[in-house]
């Protein structure tokens, strides 16, 4: 005999089971006797789709043409008008926006179907987050589309540019091979151009390839702590004859008290390049001025201003651009590559600071640039509670507003420093599992800039010992027991 409660059962079973599937799609079914007529029936999966229940749906004065927004409903009452008018069996897909009950907005796709004496049944679906990755995929396209456009452009120019001078290079080089009575001055004179094309050319090749490096991640930006001033002074150091020549002053104005956190090398070369362009554009007998100061709470803003030429509103939109290539003449007939100032955007912009300038023509320049501050943190490595109660104190009185931290071993030392990068390393040599001297080893291979300064505590002191330390860069090694007042002063040193 045939139970009945068997069939209900599996008729509630396919029902919860409908329920499920609908609390898991984006996708609400509705039925109607024809396009525009008022709906007889919404499945519930409506409320994820427009945040109102199927009822309240079929309360609107449209239904769910109710909420579509403004701007689309014309377009999408025409096509259901249009449709509805279709004697023919077909389909319909529409894509709009609705406004949801909680005024968020949403694309969804609509298809619709009808046949002939049948009612028209509609799938309403969320594509939300498909138009936002169309949205992207078509931004990421033109993207692509203008830097294939810029890649042409710049090989076109780089082209012109790395040829360009070697045929006179070529042709004053057969001269002088040729013409062995030519006069001493003709002689020099020449020389004198062969030497500064070539230096032209191999500065362009230099900027060109560490340009190249930065695009594609092969030159890796290693940040460290590194006093402002020093840097500045080395950069201004190097240029001094070339500030010499045209009798320029140069004005330093950075506190000894102020650290970044960079690429010694890179942002060297952005503030050479920078100083040297000031230089390049200044007129003789006048002043540059650089300067550092805090720009906010986690950025120092360089400032490197002349009262040279200045740049044309013209000429202001290329000069950071690489596939403009962009270039004048100094104010003494100084060459450049066109490639210094994307080189120096490409650089701030990798240690995650920002460049800008203010200039206008026959009254001078200046350009600013950021450059994040270190985190001032030391690394205390000792695995003996009690001298770690001793000098944690001593660290924190020397250091104030520094976070310390802490390491009973080598290995979490490694990890440390990898990770926090500190601005000192205060360890004692007797670690377990590793030395002192094993520490600085593995730290140092696996990063070749690596100038965090180390103080070795060690329980005795011998010449091999110090050599050992000495050919890893350490030269800081204090005796136990150490000298508080002396400790203090060495840390306080080496972080200022």
């Amino acid at each position: 005999m045939y139970d009945e409660s068997v069939k209900d059962k599996s008729a509630n079973d396919i029902l919860m089971g409908f329920q499920e599937i609908e609390s898991v799609i984006n996708e609400s079914v509705w039925v109607s006797d024809s396009v525009g007529a008022k709906k007889q029936f919404y499945t519930q999966s409506i409320k994820k789709i427009t945040g109102y229940t199927a009822n309240e749906i079929l309360d609107l004065p449209e239904n769910h043409c109710s909420i579509i927004f403004s701007d689309d409903v014309a377009d999408v009452k025409k096509e259901l008008n249009n449709f509805e008018k279709s004697g023919v069996s077909q389909k319909l897909q529409l894509t709009y926006r609705i406004i949801r009950k909680d005024n968020i907005l949403r694309w969804v796709k609509e298809e619709i179907e009808k046949k002939d004496g049948i009612k028209r049944i509609g799938v309403i679906t969320d594509i939300t987050s498909l138009n936002e990755k169309d949205s992207i995929i078509n931004d990421y396209k033109q993207k692509l589309k203008e830097v294939n456009a810029a890649k042409d452009s710049f090989i076109t120019i780089l082209s012109h540019d790395l040829r360009a001078p070697f045929t006179s290079i070529l042709g004053f080089a057969e001269i002088l091979m040729n013409e062995p009575d030519l006069p001493l001055q003709d002689k020099t004179e020449y020389l004198s151009y062969i030497y500064e094309a070539s230096q032209n050319q191999l500065q362009l090749i230099n900027y060109l390839l560490d340009w190249s490096r930065l695009q594609t991640g092969r030159l890796i930006v290693e940040p460290q702590r590194l006093k402002a001033q020093a840097v500045v002074f080395n950069c201004v150091s190097s240029l001094t004859g070339n500030a010499i020549r045209k009798n320029l002053e140069i004005e330093v104005d950075v506190d000894d008290a102020i650290f970044i956190n960079a690429d010694e090398r890179l942002i060297t070369q952005a503030i050479s390049n920078l100083l040297n362009n000031a230089i390049k554009f200044s007129r003789s007998n006048s002043k540059i001025e650089i300067s550092a100061n805090n720009f906010n709470d986690t950025q120092i803003e360089f400032i490197i201003r002349d009262s040279g030429v200045g740049i044309s509103e013209e000429d202001q939109s290329k000069i950071f651009k690489v596939e403009n290539m962009f270039s004048t003449e100094g104010t003494s007939g100084e060459k450049g590559s066109g490639l210094g100032l994307p080189l120096v955007k490409e650089i701030i912009e990798k240690h995650g600071g920002a460049i800008w300038f203010y200039s206008q023509q026959d009254s001078g320049s200046e350009f600013h640039f950021t450059v994040h501050k270190p985190l001032n943190s030391a690394l205390l490595v000792n695995n003996n509670s009690s001298e770690r109660d001793t000098f944690l104190p001593l660290i924190k009185g020397a250091l104030p507003g520094f976070e310390i931290y802490k390491a009973e071993n080598g290995f979490e030392a490694m990890n440390l420093i990898l990770e926090k990068s500190p601005s000192i390393v205060i360890a004692d040599h007797d670690l377990p599992l590793m030395n002192g001297l094993q520490l600085i080893e593995s730290v140092t291979k696996g990063n070749a800039h690596c100038k965090i300064p180390f103080v070795i505590l060690a329980k005795y002191d011998s010449p091999e010992l110090r050599q050992s330390y000495y050919n890893y860069g350490v030269s800081l090694i204090l005796t136990k027991p150490v000298d508080f007042t002396e400790f203090t002063k060495i840390v306080q040193n080496l972080v200022n």
